[in-house]
């Protein structure tokens, strides 16, 4: 079965953890998914699992997770991890993966479901996952915020953005470009290490709101249940850079 993959694990092969580190935001995300957890017995999937960063901790919490990616670079990467908690993992497309099981808690965080370009994709992709969640089971999603990027932009199409790392003489450079009325946001990283070498990667994402999340879900027969700026659940504001919407099946 040929799995349809837009590459970002093969051009992040390798230093995806060093970008995103087991540190203080992935463990409020793991910790924000285990408190909206509706039943941990219940079971819980991962659509985008990359290389574990959230479920292999989050499997200490609730249970055995299963994950879902495209990129058989990730999955790789996963598999190599001495710490394999509960996590078992899956090479498919979330846009049309169908495990033929029923799970308390489904989630797609990091903005996987932006690097989706389609929106009628992105639509396939929630009513996916809606039709996993058992009655009274939970959906949570984390995307890029369009109107927070775009004001981050500060009205210009182009911005850069340096980022130094805690470990000394690291960081990344972002590169963005806002294209399409705003809607695709281009950003190439670069990843500098401590010994000189660096390290480059592009995505492209389609920008999202909650409403527009909203709307995927209830075709889904979802009920949507709240949208927050960060892991601590506070209100959220067009202003962040990243939101967190949740969504019930009703019972």
């Amino acid at each position: 079965m040929t799995i349809a993959d837009i590459g970002y694990g093969k051009q992040f092969d390798g230093w995806y953890d060093r970008i995103f580190q087991d540190d203080a935001s992935t463990r409020a995300t793991v910790d924000g998914l285990a408190a909206l957890h509706p039943d941990p017995a219940s079971g819980t999937l991962e659509l985008g699992v990359g290389t574990g960063r959230i479920a292999l901790p989050l499997s200490h919490r609730v249970g055995p997770v299963l994950g879902v990616d495209s990129s058989p670079e990730m999955l790789t990467a996963l598999e190599k991890k001495g710490d394999r908690g509960e996590v078992t993992a899956e090479l498919a497309d979330i846009r049309t993966y169908r495990s033929g099981r029923e799970f308390g808690l489904v989630y797609c965080v990091c903005s996987t479901l932006s690097l989706v370009l389609d929106p009628d994709d992105q639509r396939e992709a929630i009513a996916r996952a809606a039709e996993q969640l058992r009655p009274g089971g939970r959906l949570v999603v984390e995307a890029h915020n369009r109107p927070g990027i775009v004001a981050q932009h500060e009205g210009r199409t182009r911005a850069s953005i340096f980022l130094p790392y805690p470990e000394p003489n690291t960081a990344i450079h972002l590169h963005a470009m806002l294209v399409a009325d705003q809607r695709i946001w281009q950003v190439s990283t670069v990843w500098y290490e401590a010994d000189g070498t660096h390290r480059i990667g592009t995505e492209t994402v389609r920008l999202l709101t909650p409403d527009e999340v909203d709307g995927y879900a209830r075709d889904a027969g979802l009920v949507p249940e709240g949208h927050y700026s960060d892991w601590e659940r506070n209100p959220y504001v067009p202003a962040a850079g990243l939101f967190i919407a949740s969504y019930t099946k009703p019972a």
